[in-house]
């Protein structure tokens, strides 16, 4: 022990990664428990970025690192990120459950079919076919990475899915694209051979590593407001990305998670469609989105910002029972005063203090604001972060001081900056 789990708070982009690269240097092995290739995780160290998508933030540690049985995972993706890193002089300690489950290319013409098909309702996936797998996996059409290490195993399981699919492309989605089983077969088995040594049970280790006294950390994807049970239904992702999902996306007993870290931006953003009651579409929106290079890893597509909002992070720490606070981008709101930060809604004459299951509700929840002085916006930052929290601006301690009055949950750690030393540790 410990098992800690980082989870993000709102919808995504609250910079995970930069926070699990930062813990992995006290942690000895760091896993992934959701999501797949639909992630996007920064980490710059040494004014160099890095950007993973499916190898946990805490392979530039050199520490081990897991990729759970709850990752979907898309081989080229994994291939190219094992190469990129070894171009730049690291060799990962990698270890792929054999029980997560494969991404094919059919997959990823299903996620941009079924978009179409949504109209209005689309989530605004990255199309990484992501939904496709998880439904394979839940209706037990799926294919697991140890699967891909059997070839007559692996045969006839994609003889079905291959004929399977063929027939949603051509007589429900009305495509005429036709599946070569073939030579998806042979991709497969050539990928399996490619990772085999990577593959191994990983609940097995990880339980073995925490019964070891080591510390495990479990970096989540995406953020809780897009958990496929307890987000914005239907405009989330298809995984469990809150904390409990690292128990089933790991393979590990509840019992064995001793913190659970939320992180937070210091304003709100999100990647695609859905309601988002703080949004700005305005000249402070252009500002903080530029300032904060809000712009998806994966898909480059803008994010949407707005003002903090603490509805969705007393939901999250009420669904994820977390236990401190980071927040991140702190810096970004430098020079914009005043600054707002959502307490709650106005809905139909009468205040609502969560986040209501009907979307139509959601939709027209109207944000109750308090206003609090900005700082100044010729800060340097980087002097900060060496100083410690008492070089941090009057105003941005109130900010932080008036967040964890509203949540009720200390904050830990704060963000000035994308760099790894760009980090604060707070008392307590």
């Amino acid at each position: 022990m410990p098992g800690i789990v980082i989870v993000g708070t709102q919808w995504g982009d609250e910079a995970k990664g930069k926070i699990t690269d930062f813990l992995a240097g006290d942690a000895d092995c760091v896993v992934r428990y959701n999501g797949g290739a639909n992630a996007g995780h920064t980490v710059v160290v040494d004014g160099k970025t890095y950007k993973f998508r499916l190898i946990p933030s805490g392979v530039l540690q050199g520490k081990k690192v897991y990729i759970g049985n709850g990752v979907v995972v898309d081989p080229e993706v994994l291939l190219e990120e094992l190469e990129g890193l070894r171009r730049e002089g690291f060799n990962p300690d990698l270890h792929v459950s054999d029980r997560a489950h494969v991404v094919f290319d059919f997959h990823k013409l299903e996620d941009g079919l079924q978009e179409k098909l949504k109209g209005n309702l689309r989530a605004g996936t990255t199309r990484r076919g992501i939904g496709p797998t998880y439904s394979d996996k839940t209706a037990r059409f799926g294919i697991r990475i140890s699967d891909l290490l059997d070839e007559e195993v692996l045969r006839s399981k994609l003889r079905i899915l291959v004929d399977l699919k063929q027939r949603l492309v051509s007589h429900v989605y009305n495509e005429d694209v036709r599946l070569n089983g073939e030579e998806i077969f042979r991709k497969a088995l050539n990928f399996g051979r490619l990772i085999s040594s990577y593959v191994c049970d990983v609940s097995a280790e990880i339980n073995e590593a925490l019964d070891r006294g080591e510390t495990v950390i479990f970096e989540g994807a995406q953020g809780t407001l897009l958990d496929i049970d307890h987000g914005i239904y239907p405009y989330g992702t298809s995984s469990n990305t809150i904390a409990g999902g690292a128990c089933t996306g790991v393979g590990v007993s509840p019992k064995k998670i001793d913190k659970i870290i939320g992180v937070m931006k210091a304003y709100i953003s999100r990647v695609g469609t859905g309601p988002v009651p703080t949004e700005l579409k305005d000249e402070i929106g252009d500002r903080i989105r530029e300032a904060g290079g809000e712009y998806g890893t994966v898909t480059g597509r803008p994010r949407r910002v707005g003002w903090l909002d603490l509805v969705p992070v007393k939901y999250s720490i009420r669904i994820n029972g977390i236990d401190e606070l980071v927040v991140t981008k702190l810096d970004v709101l430098s020079g914009i005063s005043p600054l707002k930060i959502c307490i709650g809604y106005e809905y139909d004459g009468r205040r609502l203090d969560t986040i209501p299951a009907n979307i139509r509700i959601f939709e027209r929840c109207k944000p109750i604001y308090e206003e609090l002085e900005g700082w100044d916006a010729n800060i340097n930052w980087k002097s900060v972060a060496e100083k410690g929290c008492d070089a941090l601006p009057r105003q941005a301690k109130e900010y932080l001081e008036r967040i964890e009055e509203h949540v009720k949950v200390p904050i830990r750690i704060v963000s000035v900056g994308p760099e790894r030393r760009e980090t604060i540790i707070l008392g307590g």
